[in-house]
């Protein structure tokens, strides 16, 4: 048997500023949402043309606080072109929370506190 990765999920307690975030920080665009009847769930898939592979973004009406993301250690990672473009972009964002310039990566945190990686092509 052999299984394809589709997407990962995130929830978000504001979910037009993650999708601002998404948009501007990574290029990910809404590919589609639910939204519950009462009102209690929307979700956001979010993605782009470089692959199949989608983000999901859960924005939940009762919750107020945090989302408690543990010690940080997991993460989704994104290989870019562009690099040297990306790593300015994120700077100016002020988004960027880990450099290992040894690995040659770095790491931004969205809205919520999700790390995600940034790998150069290679």
């Amino acid at each position: 048997m052999k299984f394809k990765m589709i997407h990962e999920n995130y929830n978000v307690l504001n979910l037009e500023r993650s999708l601002e975030f998404y948009d501007k920080a990574l290029g990910l665009k809404e590919v589609r949402r639910k939204e519950a009847e009462d009102g209690s769930f929307i979700i956001v898939y979010v993605g782009n043309e470089k692959s199949e592979f989608e983000l999901e973004l859960t924005w939940l009406r009762d919750r107020k606080e945090p989302y408690n993301l543990g010690d940080e250690e997991f993460h989704l990672a994104l290989e870019v072109e562009d690099f040297d473009e990306a790593y300015k972009l994120h700077k100016e964002m002020d988004c960027i929370c880990f450099e290992n310039v040894e690995m040659g990566l770095y790491f931004i945190k969205d809205p919520d506190g999700y790390w995600l990686e940034i790998v150069p092509q290679r």
